[in-house]
């Protein structure tokens, strides 16, 4: 489990790392301002496209043999983009990175109801799926200033190489053998998988757009009717690669919403805030990371206690108190002034940490520990798709009250 969540940290630490940076790598590269942001969007939309298809991949690789193979690629992708001399190599590089992370972060929760025996087991080792998810976005922008402020930009990449060889080795060591079964390939609707594709790449840059363009414009709608049009598609096909018909057990489908929504929050909160500290406070990237570092250790410092309590109360209570304090916690933050620093932000974070553990752990237990063994493959990749796309949809709303009141605030 220790190995997978390595795994996972390298996956979601790189969409936040080189967020302090891009400046520095704009400059070295001689990028356009204008093309920056794609260095981050590109990485997100191969994510979001491959996640739904862990499930897929793992029964044709085994669940060994894809750790192996996503992290070799996620690694040698890490040396690619250190080494490139462009944008379109960057980008380029950025895709496979993104395409192994998307593997990588459905394969944890996948594994702790393949390879833990219900109750305590499993309690923990969602909990420490669950805190690496959120440490590792806040520990993004620490880790990323550090490294700017200490060594060149290649290091943001090159970091990954120490964690890849660790997660090799201990997925060659520990995990069980399986036999591979290649011989699906051969069943494989790919017609689905490029409808799939192409739809959810249409909605992630969609979502990235809408805010400058105009959530009504000709080009944000063209985008999400793409979406719509080859979701639909896909779902209609009598064998997709992604098995939507697992909406209709009630349990993975209520999971799944409240995960969306957790993801909204979450991600948003993590965005949001080294925002305001940088352009409202004039914080450094070192000062902003030591800031949104609460929340993740809040929430380590309290997973003893979601591990208890996942054991005494029934998961539904447990999620309802976790989204009300996290709720709660989001609320206390709005309420700052321009003048709010560390210690008014600190007691926010505090009460969001300690939530989470109530978010994570029996939402996932309750999406996923219901279903039989040989469906939570592709279940969890369901469930993190709507984390990760909730992420995106919160950004894109937040961007969008930004764009549209900075002129009021600066004034």
């Amino acid at each position: 489990c220790a190995g997978l969540c390595i795994a996972m940290f390298m996956a979601v630490l790189d969409i936040q790392i080189g967020i302090t940076s891009l400046s520095v790598i704009e400059q070295a590269l001689e990028i356009g301002a204008d093309r920056m942001s794609w260095v981050q969007t590109s990485y997100l939309i191969a994510e979001i496209v491959t996640i739904p298809l862990a499930g897929l991949l793992m029964r044709i690789m085994s669940l060994r043999w894809l750790v192996i193979v996503a992290t070799v690629l996620f690694t040698l992708a890490s040396v690619g983009c250190a080494l490139s001399t462009g944008f379109a190599s960057l980008v380029s590089f950025r895709v496979l990175q993104g395409m192994a992370a998307g593997v990588l972060m459905p394969i944890v929760f996948s594994a702790v109801f393949l390879l833990f025996r219900p109750g305590t087991e499993q309690a923990i080792a969602t909990v420490m799926g669950g805190v690496v998810a959120v440490i590792a976005p806040s520990m993004g922008p620490v880790v990323g200033g550090l490294i700017t402020e200490n060594f060149s930009w290649h290091w943001l990449f090159l970091i990954n190489l120490g964690p890849g060889l660790i997660v090799i080795l201990v997925t060659l060591t520990c995990l069980p053998r399986q036999p591979m079964q290649i011989n699906l390939l051969k069943r494989l609707d790919f017609v689905s998988l490029l409808f799939i594709s192409i739809s959810l790449a249409s909605l992630a840059i969609g979502l990235k757009e809408a805010p400058d363009q105009g959530w009504f414009s000709p080009v944000t709608l063209a985008l999400f009717a793409g979406f719509g049009a080859m979701m639909w598609l896909t779902v209609i096909r009598p064998a997709p690669v992604v098995d939507f018909s697992l909406f209709r057990d009630r349990y993975l489908a209520y999971g799944c919403a409240l995960s969306l929504i957790l993801g909204i929050g979450l991600y948003g909160s993590v965005y949001l805030l080294p925002v305001f500290l940088s352009l409202v406070r004039y914080m450094g990237p070192v000062e902003i990371g030591m800031v949104v570092l609460v929340t993740g250790l809040a929430q380590l410092v309290s997973a003893p206690l979601s591990v208890l309590l996942d054991r005494l109360a029934p998961p539904r209570m447990l999620s309802v108190i976790g989204f009300a304090m996290f709720a709660a916690g989001l609320m206390m933050s709005g309420f700052e002034t321009r003048a709010s620093g560390y210690d008014e932000l600190f007691w926010a974070q505090v009460v969001r940490g300690v939530a989470l553990g109530l978010c994570i752990v029996p939402v996932t237990r309750f999406a996923l520990g219901f279903l039989p063994l040989e469906r939570v493959s592709d279940a969890s990749g369901l469930y993190n798709l709507s984390r990760a796309l909730g992420g995106v949809i919160g950004i894109a709303l937040i961007d969008t009250i930004l764009f549209s009141r900075s002129a009021e605030h600066a004034d």
